[in-house]
């Protein structure tokens, strides 16, 4: 049976195949160039999540539940227990977030268990020579959600501190006035390594996963499914961790920010 380099016009090498499928549909150039599979994808599952919540908002009832309300309901008390436990303060910002941040980084990751040649195949014959699935396996993307995080890291530090409470932080913590230079440079380093290592943690997973579906697709089709079948099965798990953490995250570092140093 011929693997997935051969199946591709043009592809008569591993290389190239796998080339082929880590290159972005992409517009501009330079600084300004656009994602466009990453945006097409991110805003369907986003109207697709919108749409679901709304659905099993609008259909919920006092009586018996149906599928789609238990499934909602269960995601909206998960995400306000974990929320409730870690975040200090009271928001009515933070759960909807911390929501909307799992459930679609899960979807986003998802995308990673569509057979690597499905979509790509279908954007072939709609006249589009590239297309990436996975969300979360652009860079762009991850950094997207961790930049978000990073402002309402300083939003809800002030809002917790209050600025004068959030400077003086800033400058005598950890080390006291005394050395205020190392103070800032050590705070700054502290805020910048969140969002980074937010963004580069999910990135990288998905990144993995991502590739070693491509190189599984490169073995002859007869030897490709129990290998395929035993990752998928894996990487379920591997799904789900990633937007879990992602998560857990994101509202640690949210309830940190809030949190007054002198209060410890």
């Amino acid at each position: 049976m011929a693997s997935g380099a051969e199946q591709h016009g043009g592809g008569d090498s591993a290389s190239y195949y796998v080339s082929h499928h880590l290159t972005h549909l992409q517009v501009g150039e330079g600084f300004w160039t656009w994602n466009i599979d990453t945006l097409l994808v991110s805003t369907v599952l986003g109207v697709i999540m919108c749409a679901v919540m709304y659905m099993g908002a609008r259909k919920a009832t006092a009586g018996t539940p149906g599928f789609l309300q238990n499934m909602v309901e269960s995601l909206v008390d998960f995400i306000d227990g974990l929320v409730k436990e870690s975040f200090p303060g009271t928001s009515k910002f933070v759960p909807p977030f911390a929501l909307t941040i799992f459930v679609w980084t899960f979807l986003w990751n998802c995308m990673d268990l569509i057979p690597v040649d499905w979509l790509p195949t279908a954007a072939s014959m709609a006249g589009l020579e590239y297309m990436r699935v996975v969300p979360s396996a652009d860079m762009n993307a991850t950094f997207a959600i961790s930049i978000s995080v990073f402002f309402l890291i300083i939003i809800y530090s002030i809002a917790g501190k209050g600025f004068g409470g959030y400077a003086k932080e800033w400058l005598s913590h950890p080390f006291g006035w005394y050395l205020l230079p190392f103070n800032i440079i050590i705070n700054f380093v502290e805020l910048m390594a969140k969002p980074v290592s937010l963004s580069l943690r999910l990135f990288g997973n998905l990144y993995a996963g991502e590739l070693i579906f491509i190189l599984i697709a490169l073995l002859p089709w007869g030897v490709q499914f129990i290998p395929g079948f035993a990752w998928a099965v894996f990487h379920i798990l591997v799904v789900t961790l990633q937007a879990f953490i992602i998560t857990v995250l994101s509202v640690v570092y949210l309830s940190m920010a809030y949190e007054s140093h002198d209060d410890h």
